[in-house]
């Protein structure tokens, strides 16, 4: 299981890499091997403000529908458009091509209550 040490990760399983003031946000190579094969999602909160664990979108699997949570409050951007017609890039490059939101930081600080990838290691075992 791929579990990178520069990113943020949260209880719900999604990853948080930090450029200046603005975070990319994806699922985890965990999450999606729970999924199994994505087959679509949908993000419809583009320009909006979320409050952290709010829900910003939905990821389809075969067999499930999960919501998609903040990580952090902040400004949603910019969605990752090329999901549209390849949503398994989820499933073959979580931390790259599979990413899902890029989001204007409101509040730096809740990085800090994010796990570091030892602690989300120890909470997928």
């Amino acid at each position: 299981m791929n579990i990178p040490a520069t990113l943020k990760y949260t209880k719900d399983h999604e990853w948080v890499s930090v450029d200046g003031n603005i975070a990319t946000i994806g699922i985890t190579d965990f999450a999606q091997s729970e999924l199994g094969d994505i087959v679509y999602v949908e993000i419809e909160t583009v320009d909006e403000t979320l409050d952290q664990h709010e829900v910003f979108g939905t990821i389809e699997a075969v067999k499930t529908v999960s919501d998609l949570f903040m990580p952090i409050t902040g400004k949603v951007l910019e969605r990752n458009e090329d999901l549209d017609g390849e949503p398994e890039s989820v499933n073959s490059d979580a931390y790259g091509k599979g990413w899902l939101i890029k989001v204007e930081i409101a509040d730096a600080a809740q990085l800090d209550d994010l796990l570091d990838a030892e602690a989300y290691k120890a909470l997928v075992g």
